[in-house]
């Protein structure tokens, strides 16, 4: 179990440090529908973590017979690493210039008036189809699914992978579950820190992770 989580706990950091799904939800917490918003949307984002690392976890072929990681396995990570540079590049190149007003994407104008519905297809969408937290999650059911584990450690270990990538968007909703109002200056300072350095954080990031995968599909496979 101890091997699981050493496994998958830099992907999970990765997923728990993206700066637009948090200042979403806390953009929620400063609608008339608070409660009901954000509630629906931290579900939303467990469960579409949960489900991509589930559905990875389940797929044949990354395990070899002594245990040891497959060639398969070595390609999905080299692969991962790849798309996760190009994501970097990409980020890096979208930061804002000194002095330049942060580009905010057009949904987040309108967060402020979605119902509980939308606001879980949001969450579900920036969890599950997100291309960062997408390859992350990927990665981690890949290498989970590697890993000798019974069916139970299997299980708790994506709880806890899931548990883990999800912390950054559960802290402010129970904190504004438990102090209500006293929490919006706290979050209206964190919201827009998130926002102004979103690409710089998110170019960093990817750029760890899409090395780190390179360096294990290459291990892997040579």
């Amino acid at each position: 179990m101890g091997d699981a989580i050493g496994a998958t706990l830099g992907y999970a950091v990765g997923i728990a440090i993206s700066p637009i799904p948090i200042a979403a939800v806390i953009l929620m917490l400063f609608s008339d529908r608070a409660r009901s918003n954000s509630l629906a949307f931290l579900t939303a984002w467990i469960v579409g973590i949960a489900a991509v690392t589930a559905v990875v976890v389940t797929l044949p072929g990354l395990e070899t017979d002594d245990a040891a990681p497959s060639a398969t396995t070595g390609w999905v990570k080299l692969t991962l690493g790849v798309l996760l540079v190009a994501l970097a590049v990409r980020q890096w190149g979208q930061r804002p210039g000194p002095g330049d007003e942060p580009a905010v994407p057009g949904w987040m104008a309108r967060v402020d008036q979605l119902r509980p519905g939308a606001a879980f297809g949001l969450g579900f969408l920036l969890s599950a189809l997100n291309p960062k937290n997408l390859l992350l999650a990927v990665a981690a059911g890949a290498s989970l699914n590697a890993l000798p584990l019974s069916t139970g450690q299997t299980v708790a270990a994506v709880a806890v992978f899931t548990g883990l990538a999800a912390l950054t968007v559960a802290v402010p909703v129970v904190a504004y579950l438990i102090a209500g109002p006293r929490m919006d200056p706290t979050l209206d300072r964190t919201k827009a820190w998130l926002i102004e350095n979103n690409s710089a954080v998110m170019a960093v990031l990817l750029l760890v992770f899409g090395v780190n995968l390179l360096g294990d599909g290459l291990q892997i496979l040579l």
